[in-house]
């Protein structure tokens, strides 16, 4: 397996798949980082040479991705929670924070449903 940023990426994939496995990483910068190196996308990881991984490497490190990208995306969220913004509220309480409707869903973020004693009338 070659290593990207700290993350074991599979050989059995095409490399345009394989560098999503990268944090911050999509098809679209993956697309693009490999023309910038001009690999064919359709290439599998495990047909690589050495040389071809340190390019993409290099290039990779020309982003800011997993790491850096995930504390700078936390610190974004302390700071709405510390300036009390309303988005920074719904982090607080745990809620959907970018509009959804919480009354009959919204399960992923609330958690398991909590029953109310006498509900049933």
């Amino acid at each position: 397996m070659a290593r990207i940023k700290g993350v074991d990426i599979p050989n059995d994939k095409h490399i345009e798949i394989a560098l999503t496995y990268v944090y911050g990483i999509g098809r679209k910068r993956s697309n693009k980082i490999l023309e910038a190196v001009k690999i064919d996308p359709t290439t599998k990881v495990k047909d690589l040479t050495n040389d071809e991984l340190n390019l993409i490497r290099d290039e990779v490190s020309k982003y800011n991705v997993e790491g850096d990208l995930r504390r700078e995306v936390n610190m974004n969220i302390k700071t709405k929670m510390e300036i009390n913004s309303y988005q920074g509220t719904r982090h607080k309480k745990g809620l959907p924070v970018r509009g959804q409707s919480t009354r009959s869903n919204a399960r992923t973020r609330k958690g398991k449903g909590k029953t109310i004693a006498n509900k049933k009338k």
